[in-house]
């Protein structure tokens, strides 16, 4: 399913990508930002159960997580593709971000400058990481957790190369710059909108806990009262 650009002395990093000139749009190998979710889904035979519904309002935003096989396809050989676990992201079915986790065996040993060298010859040259503004609120879609180490890309997308906050290994996250800022603002929306509904939410809930355990006592009585002798 993946194409193999260039790979590292020790490691197989197979990252590939379409041409990002012109009216390309961005690619993580055979993935392409603003594809929909069926579409991803049919490439990495996803099922149902696969995806997370993260926001229902103001937009829809869903995860679909997907995590290699440890063996190759029609082979009992174990996989040499460096690639973990992808998480892509979804802003009303349109593709906005990917965070790719690597294995931590098969990047082993392998330096910052190792993989900022791999990447550049994907997205070209590399630029020094912005600072992360400080929000006043954890972001459910934020799911990136790290230190950024270098960055690539254009008004139209970013990639990130990151270091994990907790253990070894890499992380890669690509996204499309206009639709994770809807999505941002979305998820903004959606927290908001949870905080105001919480109380009715809440009455919503007792009241539903109430009528379920009359209902239940009602037929408990019913049972009972049909079998009672004093």
């Amino acid at each position: 399913m993946f194409k193999s650009v260039f790979s590292l002395t020790g490691a197989a990093l197979v990252l590939s990508t379409s041409s990002l000139s012109g009216q390309v749009a961005p690619h993580y190998r055979d993935f392409a930002l603003g594809s929909t979710l069926s579409t991803v889904s049919a490439q990495v035979k996803a099922s149902a159960a696969d995806v997370k519904p993260v926001h229902q309002r103001p937009a829809l935003i869903q995860d679909l997580s997907w995590r290699a096989p440890y063996f190759a396809a029609d082979s009992n050989e174990p996989r040499k593709d460096p690639v973990q676990q992808i998480v892509f992201s979804f802003y009303n079915d349109q593709l906005f971000r990917m965070a790719i986790d690597y294995d931590r065996q098969r990047t082993e040993g392998l330096t910052d400058a190792d993989m900022i060298g791999a990447l550049t010859e994907v997205y070209g040259t590399a630029s020094t990481p912005k600072a992360r503004t400080p929000s006043m609120f954890v972001s459910l879609i934020d799911i990136t957790s790290g230190t950024a180490v270098s960055q690539w890309g254009n008004a139209e997308y970013s990639v990130v190369l990151l270091r994990p906050s907790f253990g070894a290994g890499f992380q890669v996250v690509v996204t499309s710059t206009a639709l994770d800022a809807l999505a941002r603002k979305a998820d903004a929306e959606a927290v908001r909108l949870d905080q105001r509904d919480a109380p009715l939410r809440e009455i919503a809930r007792q009241k539903q806990d109430a009528d379920d355990a009359r209902a239940s006592q009602e037929k408990a009585r019913t049972a009972n009262k049909a079998t009672f002798r004093p």
